[in-house]
């Protein structure tokens, strides 16, 4: 998915950020640890850790608004100051809300993150709609003390987009994935690697888990992650055995067989079904 494609994507997010579900919750999932579960499906879930003196918050929703609404819910919990915010990828609806949330923070993201975030504020769509890029970059990995806690930030490669990190609490036994995993759905997907992704996934399946922190819905279990590794991994793999017996892009998806999976939530206004996710498996086969 390239800029021009995420364009149409913010406008359609902006467009539809008023629709709400049910209430925002701060949900305890280990010592000092909090799940916030947005009521706006456009705008991303948030995860914040809060130490002896200071707080990290994972990611921090679509605007002002929604980054309010985060704040609020932290400051229910703790008034300690916010010193990190991890945006997971570049995507405004997990970012939007960083002056917000953290306007003294030192935000944090992959390289890629912080390059893609400064074009996205360069595009026309985001005229009246400025994201607060990273102080702070990293390579590969990054240790962060939230004393008496520690956030482990990393990045494995392509997935969802070049440049996703994770945020794995390992006293916590929980993890913030971003739009990595999407608790019962099919994921968008921009310019990165399924095949990546899934290997990606088989990694934070072997880390001891009690909690995973999805990038929109309901938080889920080890359990739940499993099932969408399982999803991206039989669609891929039913994606290279038909290309393999020369079926086009078109017989592909009207081939496809994903009865397990008639559960997933599917949003085709931002290419998000199986067949869409079909499509992308076989454009990045075909630049192989």
């Amino acid at each position: 998915m390239g800029l021009a494609r995420i364009t149409v994507v913010v406008i359609g997010v902006l467009l539809s950020a008023a629709a709400t579900f049910g209430a925002p919750s701060a949900q305890p999932i280990g010592p000092g640890l909090y799940a916030y579960i947005s009521d706006n499906d456009s705008s991303a879930n948030a995860t914040f850790l809060v130490g002896e003196k200071a707080i990290l918050v994972v990611d921090t929703g679509l605007n002002e608004v929604e980054g309010r609404k985060l704040l609020k819910t932290i400051r229910a919990v703790s008034t300690l100051p916010i010193k990190y915010v991890v945006n997971t990828h570049y995507h405004p609806d997990h970012q939007g809300g960083n002056a917000t949330v953290g306007p003294d923070a030192i935000v944090i993201t992959t390289d890629f993150t912080r390059d893609r975030t400064l074009a996205v504020n360069n595009s026309p769509a985001m005229a009246n709609f400025h994201l607060h890029p990273a102080q702070l970059t990293f390579e590969k990995q990054l240790t962060l003390h939230i004393d008496p806690y520690v956030a482990q930030v990393f990045f494995s490669g392509k997935a969802h987009t070049s440049g996703d990190a994770l945020v794995y609490f390992p006293q916590q036994r929980a993890i913030a994935m971003g739009d990595l995993f999407l608790h019962r759905s099919s994921p968008a997907m921009d310019d990165g690697s399924v095949e990546n992704w899934i290997q990606i996934l088989g990694h934070v399946l072997s880390l001891p888990l009690d909690h995973v922190v999805p990038g929109h819905f309901e938080l889920a279990t080890k359990a739940d992650l499993q099932r969408f590794h399982d999803y991206l991994s039989d669609l891929y793999l039913q994606v290279v055995d038909l290309k393999k017996r020369g079926d086009t892009l078109e017989q592909i998806q009207h081939n496809l067989h994903m009865e397990k999976y008639a559960d997933f939530r599917q949003y085709p206004k931002y290419e998000a079904t199986f067949s869409d996710n079909a499509a992308v498996i076989y454009q990045q086969l075909q630049a192989r």
